[in-house]
């Protein structure tokens, strides 16, 4: 199996990705799609052999808000340049007093709090896809194979992600809701992107870098503001030098990857509900690469 693990780099994770990509690979893409540009340029390169094509979440200079990140066109684009898988990393805030600022969390659920993304490629027919288990099992556990190389960092197997849409960080009454709802971490850009990976059949993980404690537990006394700000930015640059490390362990060994299927490959296969003949013919060709291996293999079956 061929293959290109595309990463989409959240706060800080591009730039450090970079460095470790062979120089002489480097070379830069920029697809169009059908829901306009992708946050920023695409970054096609090797890592410890295996093919790599990095994006930037929220563009260069960290310009886009979560709520502004084009993600439909972000995931539409790794698709179209040849991804077989998709591993993720943002910033998030930890709700659970056994992970601690600075730790890795390779994360196996989601709760979805966003309000007005777009949730779909699909707008004019009804797709349904399974999404009980929203992180791929297989590209979660090729990565918690690696953390086993990383020395004395802490690497989280599991853990709930509750995706806000922000711009501005919970209440402390939400956060006491969120960990009451079983979140272990509260983040911002996991949602619509995994759900959209999902309709792509993108095997998609994501690894979560807690930076603080969200506001569920009091600062500690005579904490302002600046000093926690240096705090969470010494507790990102941590989590993104071992997700780099976590990344580039992981490369070293893909045979996972390659000998054992991900269920998100055929997450479309019974996911189309609509009449094949309604189907508005511009979307069906818009959307080509997503489901027209599906669709025409559908008609097939219904023909016979």
């Amino acid at each position: 199996m061929s293959l290109r693990i595309g990463i989409i780099g959240g706060s800080g994770l591009g730039e450090a990705l970079i460095e470790a990509m062979n120089p002489d690979d480097l070379h830069i893409v920029n697809p169009d799609t059908p829901f306009g540009t992708p946050s920023s340029s695409i970054v096609l390169g090797t890592v410890r052999g295996i093919r790599v094509a990095l994006l930037k979440r929220h563009g260069i200079g960290h310009r886009l808000s979560p709520s502004r990140v084009p993600y439909r066109a972000n995931i539409y684009a790794l698709k179209t340049i040849g991804c077989t898988h998709v591993i993720a990393s943002g910033a998030c805030g930890s709700l659970r007093a056994e992970i601690h600022p600075g730790e890795l969390v390779v994360c196996d659920q989601i709760i979805d709090r966003t309000d007005g993304r777009p949730r779909s490629f699909f707008e004019h027919s009804a797709v349904h896809i399974d999404f009980a288990d929203p992180f791929c099992p297989v590209t979660r556990e090729w990565l918690m194979l690696a953390s086993e190389q990383l020395d004395g960092q802490r690497v989280h197997p599991r853990g709930t992600y509750v995706c806000i849409e922000g711009p501005s960080f919970s209440t402390r009454a939400e956060a006491l809701m969120h960990r009451g709802m079983g979140a272990d971490v509260v983040g911002m850009t996991a949602l619509p992107e995994a759900r959209l990976a999902r309709e792509a059949e993108l095997p998609y993980a994501l690894i979560a870098l807690p930076t603080d404690d969200d506001c569920w537990r009091p600062r500690a006394s005579g904490q302002d503001t600046s000093s926690m700000t240096t705090h969470i930015r010494a507790n990102l640059g941590r989590a993104v030098r071992s997700s780099v490390d976590l990344i580039h362990a992981a490369l070293g060994d893909v045979s996972l990857l390659r000998e054992k299927e991900s269920p998100a490959t055929t997450a479309l296969t019974d996911a189309i509900w609509s009449n094949h003949d309604l189907l508005d013919p511009d979307e069906v060709e818009q959307l080509a690469i997503l489901w027209k291996h599906r669709l025409r293999r559908q008609m097939e079956t219904e023909g016979d």
